[in-house]
């Protein structure tokens, strides 16, 4: 069988003086991590770029329901803040506007593979922008809306700032991690699942603080998401939870969905779950 192509999602950079590089031009990128983790699933890995960046080109009649027909699954890698005016809220700090530009973009190409019945797996931003697309919300900050939070971003440490992670009994993850129920990962970002989406349950929460740190969708293709990111963790760590098993599962779902041409749930099918709308 020919090798499996997975799309990640653009981060975007807009023009910006102070920048060194490219200062007058908009940029859309992957980070190195996260095409790397992918590909070591024997895949290819392609950037999905956002489309309705303003170009002084003709406009493309490529759309990206072409882009994902092309594709097997998608990940939402990680990046700038989701914008609270996504989800109906206006910024506490403008610090914390977000990048609503890129949010749109993600969202939309989100329900073109949820239509179509192909996997997705969001990192960090991925999973709380999963969360927002089925009418959830967030944390603008941690630190300051949840009382006793631990520090889950230090931007000194970065991806070297680790806490507990407890795996929720029954779901998802406590199959892809058979026996652990605690262990560690990474922390890097300062928003959070606050109220969560339609048809989704959480797969697991930092430990003592109880800060949404994994979600899956109860519905019948294959959406779910990670707060941390599996891409900067080293393999050989076994006091960390590994990426490997997430990725495997991942990417077996894709193929399923690429053989058969029949989508299948993370967990197991739920009636009740709903799309995001």
């Amino acid at each position: 069988m020919e090798p499996l192509r997975i799309g990640i999602s653009a981060r975007l950079l807009y023009p910006d003086p102070r920048r060194a590089f490219l200062p007058t031009k908009s940029v859309q990128y992957l980070e190195q991590s996260v095409a790397s983790w992918v590909m070591s699933g024997e895949v290819l890995a392609f950037m999905v770029p956002a489309l309705s960046l303003a170009s002084p080109h003709a406009p493309s009649r490529i759309a990206k329901k072409d882009y994902v027909d092309a594709l097997d699954g998608l990940v939402l890698q990680g990046g700038a803040d989701i914008s609270p005016e996504t989800y109906g809220e206006s910024p506490l700090n403008p610090e914390w506007s977000g990048d609503r530009v890129r949010d749109g973009y993600e969202i939309r190409l989100l329900k073109e593979f949820v239509r179509q019945g192909k996997p997705v797996l969001g990192i960090c931003r991925g999973c709380q922008l999963i969360n927002v697309a089925f009418g959830g919300t967030l944390y603008q900050d941690i630190g300051t809306q949840v009382g006793g939070a631990l520090a889950h971003r230090c931007d000194r440490r970065y991806e070297d700032n680790f806490h507990a992670v407890r795996v929720l009994a029954g779901g998802w993850l406590s199959r892809l991690y058979p026996g652990v129920s605690v262990s560690r990962i990474n922390t890097i970002h300062h928003q959070a699942v606050k109220s969560l989406g339609r048809g989704l349950s959480i797969e697991a929460v930092s430990d003592p603080d109880g800060v949404v740190e994994a979600i899956r969708w109860d519905g019948p293709s294959y959406v779910a998401g990670v707060q941390w990111h599996p891409e900067f963790m080293n393999p050989a760590d076994a006091e960390l939870l590994g990426g490997r098993p997430l990725l495997e599962s991942f990417l077996a779902a894709c193929r399923s969905r690429k053989a058969t041409g029949k989508p299948s749930p993370v967990l197991e099918k739920s009636p009740c779950a709903t799309s995001p709308s």
